[in-house]
Formats: C-alpha cells, structure tokens, sequence
C-alpha cells in the first residue's frame, strides 16, 4: 500500500502546487507595463505567433523577431508561398480517406456497403466501421496540420470558418464527408472570397445533409414524394442567421421561407454517388418554379441559377460584411471589439466584395490589434489551449485520439458540436473553476512526458523514448507569455513540477 500512499501523495503535492501558483498569480500582471505602453518587438512577436497561429514552437519567436512582424504578417496571409515541411506532407498524404472524393467515401463507408443480408450484429459493425476508420483519420489530419504546419494563419482560418459553417460528424452521413468539407470546401477559401466559401459550402453534401436541405422540395413540385415531400426551412434559416446577415441582419421569417423555396432541389443525388459522380444535383422536378422576391428583391425564374443569385445577395450585404467583421474582431483582437474597428473592416468587406485576406490585413494592421490592452487577455479556447500545448512543447501528434479525448472532456471535441451554431470563442464561455483543473491535469501529464498522444495507437509506454519537457526550453519558446512573477514562482517550485507549472498557469491559458 505504501507506494499507492507515495503516488497519491505526489499527485497531491502536484495538483497543490499548481493550485497555489495559480492564486499567487492572479495579481501578476500589476508588474505590467502602463496599459498605453506599446508592445515590445518580443511582444510583438508572441502576439502575432498567439495570433495568428496557436501560439510558438521551439525557435519560433526568435524567429518572428529576425524576420519582423510584417513580413511574418505579409507570409501568413499568403500560405501558398510557404512550403510545408515533407514529413507533414508525407504523414498526411498516408491518410487514404483523405485522398478519397465524396462519393468514394460513400459507397465504401455508407449504404451501398452495408449488407441486406447480414446478420443483425454484422449490420451495426457495418454502421460503426466509419467511426473506427475514418474518424481517426480526419481528426489526425487536423492535429498534424495545426501543431505542424508553418501557415498558421491558415490553420486559424480553416478551424475558424469550418466552425462558422458548423457541421455536426455525429449525424449519419456526415461522418463520412466532414473530412472533405474541410479540406476541399472550407480550407481553400479560408483566405480567399467570401462568396466563393459561401458557394462551397452550400453545395458540398455534408452541409445539405447536416442542415437537411437535401431532403428540401417544393410544395406540390412532381417530385415531393416520400421523404422528399416537404419544404424544409433548417438550412435557409440558418443560411441568414449564422452564415450571413446574423440575427439581427433585417430579414423576416417570410425571407427564411422565400430562400427554401429558393433552395428547392439542391440536393444529393445518392444513385449518381453509386457511379463515381459528385453529390451534388439539382433536382427540377422538386424546384418551386413560382416568382418569388427575397429580402425586398424579386428573383427571375431560373430553377437552379435562383439559388446562386440568392448566395450572391446575401455575400454582398452590408448586414452579412456587418456580421462577419465582427466575428473576426472578436476572434483576433477582442470579445467586445472597439465599433469603430468593427466598421473599418465591414467597410473593407463591401469595398472588395468580401476579399477575406484584404480584411485581415485592414484588421492586422489596426492600432486595435496592437493595442496593450489587447494583448495576452483572450482566454483560450480548449482547442487553443491544447494545441498550443503540443506546439509548446513539440510534441508530436501520433495518435489524435486522447487528443480528442482530451477535447471532449474539454467541451469541445473535434466536430463534436451538435447544433449549427458552433463552438463559442469567448472567455466567459469557457472559465470556470472546473475547466482550469482539467487543463492543469492535461498540462501535468503532458510535461510529464506520459501522455500517450506521442505514439502511435497500440505501442506501449515502453517502446517509447517519452522525455519530459524542459522547463527552460518552455521558457524561451514562450518568452513574454509568461510573466516575470510567475517565472520566479515556476523556479522556485520543484524541478519536476516546472513545466507542468508552465503550462497549467493563469499566463498560458491567456493569448
């Protein structure tokens, strides 16, 4: 019983050591320079790298500082002329279902696999094998790509509009496309047009299955029959709501009703599916072909062209550059942005036609964005919080699925969001008492050099050279993060117990 006793005591001591360092703590920003004091060029650097990215690697903030901010700003604004690094290629290029297209993915993992004739048991392992195959594989994608990749601004990008346009894995067919969606609807407009994103998702078959626009038809159009009889109003009402003009964005409930009739017949055309073809179709015979006028505009009769005019409102109202400057205020300066700021790039929005990198750069180069007060105050996210985790201390992403785990303990598991809204950003969101005492416990067992996210699925602990962090070496990867108060306390701790103490800090939670 005694080395239970002894183990149980030093966990004791651990988790009382951090919990002391996080009340000493609180007050450590008093030492801070005056809240109008501009930031340092080291500061500069972590707050780009905090940013932009999900926070800095080993030599990353030495780095930034060499090349400058702006040039590192002027890099990640554009991906395409930084290389990625071969391994990162290479493990993801080893992924088969990401090289796999939609409709691939279906017939090998959906309906068209399962066997009429299989026993009931055979049946539900049909079911479950895209959750056992494919899942792993997506959420390994992601991890690889945020903790690895050097176009960080990217990565933010990808995870800040796939959750603007959430769609929920859990849902039957999605898990089989919410790796696509992501890579080939969501991650090329990342940086690019608005209207062109809007296009991508609308018609990628996760989001018209998620929102169930695909089951969406006219009233009394020849081919409303069966399951397909019905006009379904989920994805138009959220089309406007979350996607676009935002809840207060001037449209009526009469609008909501107007734009399902307008998105009549997009659908997904499963037999096509069966032959290679892409989901996407349009079904005329399930189109209401009558006149109909959204958001105070009539349409012309045109079947499936109603649809892209309606995209191509809604991308260009002010409304909708109102909404989303907002959305990428809060994101990258503040949860209350300054008005004036929020203006600027709603003005940036319409005047580009929703060039999203030309609003970026308005926002980048904002005295908002460098003001003090802006600075190390955005409370991470849990996906924040881990994945900078894993940068922090290099970690390598070799099994994603304690990551999310992690996540899931978290609140927030990779496309684990139910409802349409997605995942919040903001700190009230996510502090609580409760939330920080699982960080600390994540933070603990990854400095520790334990956690199984650093091999590969099925190795044992033994066949691995698992290290424990270095508290100097996250000291100089996270230079100004932490405070000099807090690194007095860190130090004076006991050595095994400093890197956790790193990570599990009020300054670390902080970007």
């Amino acid at each position: 019983m005694r080395p239970i006793r002894q183990a149980r005591s030093t966990g004791c001591r651990q988790r009382l050591c951090v919990l002391m360092l996080l009340a000493c703590c609180i007050g450590a920003h008093a030492a801070e320079p005056a809240a109008g004091a501009p930031l340092t060029q080291q500061e500069r650097a972590l707050h780009v790298l905090n940013r932009l990215g999900y926070g800095p690697r080993p030599g990353d903030l030495a780095e930034v500082q060499q090349m400058g901010v702006k040039r590192y700003i002027d890099q990640q604004l554009h991906p395409e002329r930084i290389p990625l690094p071969q391994d990162l290629q290479a493990r993801l290029a080893a992924l088969p279902a990401l090289q796999m297209t939609p409709s691939q993915l279906f017939v090998d993992y959906g309906p068209p696999s399962f066997d009429r004739d299989a026993s009931k048991e055979e049946k539900q392992a049909a079911r479950q094998r895209a959750g056992r195959e494919l899942t792993p594989q997506f959420h390994q994608a992601r991890l690889l790509q945020a903790t690895e990749s050097p176009r960080q601004l990217e990565e933010v990008m990808t995870e800040f509009w796939a959750n603007h346009f959430n769609v929920f894995e859990g849902k039957e067919w999605v898990r089989y496309w919410v790796g696509d969606y992501e890579k080939n609807a969501i991650r090329p407009y990342a940086l690019g047009n608005f209207r062109q994103l809007l296009g991508a998702v609308a018609h990628h078959p996760a989001m018209l299955y998620y929102l169930d626009n695909w089951l969406s038809s006219g009233a009394g159009t020849p081919g409303a029959r069966g399951r397909f009889k019905g006009l379904n109003e989920n994805y138009a009402r959220e089309l406007m709501e979350l996607h676009t003009l935002g809840v207060d964005g001037g449209y009526q409930q009469a609008d909501v009703i107007t734009l399902a009739r307008i998105l009549s017949g997009w659908t997904i055309d499963v037999e096509a599916m069966k032959t290679g073809a892409a989901p996407f179709a349009f079904n005329q015979r399930r189109h209401d072909f009558a006149p109909k006028t959204f958001l105070g505009r009539p349409l012309a009769v045109r079947g499936y062209q109603e649809g892209e005019a309606a995209l191509d409102i809604l991308a260009n109202h002010p409304s909708t550059a109102r909404f989303i400057s907002t959305q990428l205020a809060q994101y990258f300066v503040a949860d209350k942005p300054d008005p004036a700021l929020v203006q600027k790039l709603a003005q940036t929005f319409l005047a580009t036609h929703g060039d999203i990198r030309a609003v970026l750069q308005v926002l980048f180069d904002s005295p908002q964005f460098w003001s003090r007060s802006n600075y190390q105050t955005q409370f991470k996210t849990p996906y924040q919080f881990v994945v900078s985790s894993l940068r922090a201390t290099a970690t390598p992403v070799m099994n994603s699925r304690p990551v999310n785990g992690a996540l899931a303990q978290f609140g927030m598991p990779l496309y684990g969001w139910l409802t349409p809204e997605g995942y919040k950003y903001s700190e009230e969101a996510w502090l609580n008492p409760d939330a920080l005492l699982r960080r600390i416990n994540f933070a603990g067992g990854l400095a520790g050099g334990k956690s199984p996210i650093a091999r590969a699925e099925g190795v044992p602990p033994a066949g691995v050279d698992a290290r424990p962090a270095d508290p100097q070496q996250l000291l100089s990867t996270l230079g100004p993060a932490i405070t000099p108060d807090a690194v007095a306390k860190i130090q004076a701790s006991p050595a095994n117990f400093q890197a956790g103490l790193i990570l599990g800090s009020p300054d670390f939670v902080k970007r």
